[in-house]
């Protein structure tokens, strides 16, 4: 079975990851996916990161509709900062005859080798990288090339990029404005119903 290994910290999900995960399941023959939302992420500030079971839920809800997803709180549940290696050992050990897909977008792939024991990651499993913009296909295939040479699995899946972040859906509840079309409306209740992101509690 290949197992897709989707991680972030969704702080909020949005239409961006429902689509690239949707992109990666159907073009890189995925048979199953957790989708892990992070307890602390290595390679973010996180000091005001939403709480792991509100970043869960409104992930469960995004989500919903994606086949063969399941939603995890395996590195909701660990103590310290979510390095991605722990966590593919620690699925690669419970599921030891699964081909792991350790998916990410094209900003994490160019960084990857800045990564805790990256050479361990590539040998837990493969990397699928999804462009997060027209700008660095040249440089996604350069870096996937020198990962490559180090005998690494590289899929770069084809995909319209959507060029959409968190931190901008944050900026944007912040201040009231408009997120149609950037976050599943059942996910903006539940920002708007919790008051998160600064919007008032309804």
């Amino acid at each position: 079975m290949r197992l897709g290994i989707y991680g972030g910290t969704f702080d909020p999900v949005h239409a961006g990851h429902v689509r690239m995960l949707k992109a990666v399941t159907d073009s890189c023959g995925l048979d199953r996916t957790l989708v892990l939302p992070d307890r602390i992420p290595p390679h973010k500030e996180a000091r005001y990161l939403t709480p792991g079971e509100d970043r869960a839920q409104m992930c469960r809800i995004a989500f919903r509709d994606c086949k063969n997803t399941e939603i995890c709180d395996w590195e909701l549940r660990q103590e310290g900062k979510s390095y991605s290696v722990l966590t593919l050992r620690h699925f690669h050990e419970l599921y030891p005859l699964d081909r792991l897909f350790f998916i990410m977008g094209s900003d994490m792939l160019k960084s990857f080798h800045h990564w805790y024991r990256f050479e361990e990651i590539l040998q837990l499993s493969g990397l699928i990288c999804v462009s997060r913009s027209r700008e660095d296909s040249r440089d996604i295939v350069d870096c996937a090339n020198a990962l490559r040479e180090l005998g690494g699995e590289v899929i770069i899946a084809r995909t319209e990029p959507l060029e959409l972040s968190s931190t901008e859906i944050r900026e944007r509840l912040t201040e009231g404005r408009d997120c149609k079309g950037l976050l599943d409306p059942e996910v903006t209740e539940y920002i708007k119903s919790h008051g998160l992101y600064g919007t008032v509690s309804q």
